[in-house]
């Protein structure tokens, strides 16, 4: 494992007036961002520890350091939550990070180069693999399931992608 950082979760607002947040967390279990020590900003700038305080419409209401009002937790709207790696737990052989993924090369079946993952989106209904590559006019958007998906070999540094009939 290497010592970077993951994104575990962004603050969307403030909740309130006495300087709560609202945060979303991506984590699988969403109340373990809580768990992982101090988060940071993207560039490392800022830490912040995380009370979470209760559910609330579209995320979880949270007290970080620092934090005491409605301006200040409003200020960090869209601020991204990182944690270092080494905090985060071991996932099994068929589970990753989305940090993991971003960056693999793209096969079909037969090995021929599709592009590169360039994202992983999640809007609810399971995660979506983003590949764009040269000569592609738009984005390959696939759902990340093991019929579309059969192989992730990450010391090789790609994905095996099973496109489905008429999707090229």
């Amino acid at each position: 494992m290497s010592s970077e950082r993951i994104c575990v979760g962004a603050i969307t607002g403030a909740f309130g007036v006495a300087g709560e947040v609202r945060l979303k967390s991506f984590c699988a279990d969403p109340t373990a961002i809580a768990d992982y020590g101090p988060l940071y900003t993207e560039d490392g700038s800022r830490s912040f520890v995380v009370k979470l305080t209760r559910p609330v419409a579209g995320g979880l209401g949270a007290r970080v350091t620092g934090i005491k009002t409605k301006e200040e937790a409003d200020a960090l709207r869209g601020t991204e939550l990182f944690v270092d790696r080494t905090r985060l737990p071991s996932l099994p052989d068929d589970e990753f990070y989305h940090s993991d993924l971003i960056g693999l090369q793209a096969v079909d079946t037969g090995g021929v180069m599709l592009g590169s993952v360039v994202a992983v989106h999640n809007h609810g209904a399971g995660d979506i693999l983003e590949i764009t590559g040269p000569g592609r006019k738009t984005a390959l958007m696939l759902p990340f399931t093991l019929a579309a998906v059969p192989t992730v070999d990450l010391a090789a540094g790609r994905v095996v992608v099973d496109l489905p009939e008429g999707l090229d």
